[in-house]
């Protein structure tokens, strides 16, 4: 598998000289694939991303995931620690930063230096001030209009060299493909649990109007458009308090 990707993403950054070491990491990389399998939901996935990549990837002390959903609303849905989270902040805050770069642009973006970067002025300042004086950014997944980055960050300048950018991309694919699959499971266990949920309606309301399991659904899909709820909303709400609300 090429970490790399195509069409653009993936891509080294700028400082990449081409001329990273080889790095036996096939043990390593299997077991991250082994440890997000078995996580439960997609936020476990994402927060063992961020504490493996802290652990893994060379000069990263504190990791995060940033998603942007519908390509408009930005936020940190893993850190391994407040600071990542504060310093994600300052970046949405000010509109600025390797992680936004990343994300949008899909590329890698490494940031040697705060104190000498000229790309992002409002934001290296704010970082600097924090604690943090280099980041790497990988864009980490694209879902529909959803976008993802695994931003690493280190206490010291020029934490982060071919090494850590050749093995940091390798880390974003498994992790890329990880993430996929825990939202495949978790978007499945949501459609399993609504169809649960709509069938226990329809019982009740063929049960107590005597009518059939069309006619219970087609009660169920009035009422959700006379009281502007969701279908999977109102049956739930039938199912918890008897009541159908909208009425028959």
């Amino acid at each position: 598998m090429d970490p790399r990707g195509s069409n653009g993403r993936g891509q080294p950054s700028t400082h990449d000289a081409g001329k990273a070491a080889e790095n036996n990491l096939a043990e390593t990389l299997g077991e991250l694939a082994r440890t997000l399998q078995n996580e439960d939901s997609v936020d476990a996935t994402l927060q063992a991303i961020v504490e493996a990549a802290a652990g893994t990837v060379p000069g990263a002390d504190y990791a995060s995931v940033s998603v942007v959903e519908r390509r408009r609303v930005v936020h940190t849905r893993a850190a391994t620690d407040d600071l990542a989270t504060r310093i994600d902040r300052a970046q949405y805050e000010t509109g600025q930063g390797p992680c936004l770069d990343s994300v949008y642009e899909q590329t890698t973006v490494r940031l040697p230096d705060m104190t000498l970067e000229e790309r992002w002025p409002r934001f290296t300042g704010r970082a600097a001030e924090l604690g943090v004086y280099s980041m790497l950014s990988f864009q980490l997944f694209v879902r529909a209009e959803n976008l993802g980055a695994l931003n690493l960050f280190a206490a010291r300048k020029d934490a982060f060299d071919d090494d850590s950018e050749h093995i940091g991309l390798l880390f974003a694919s498994h992790a890329a493909v990880a993430m996929a699959g825990a939202q495949r499971r978790e978007d499945m266990d949501k459609a399993v649990a609504a169809r649960d949920v709509i069938g226990q309606a329809k019982g009740i309301l063929m049960e107590r109007y005597k009518v059939t399991a069309d006619q219970a659904f087609a009660m169920l899909a009035r009422a959700s458009q006379q009281s502007n709820l969701k279908l999977v909303d109102l049956a739930r709400q039938l199912t918890t308090t008897g009541e159908l609300r909208g009425g028959r």
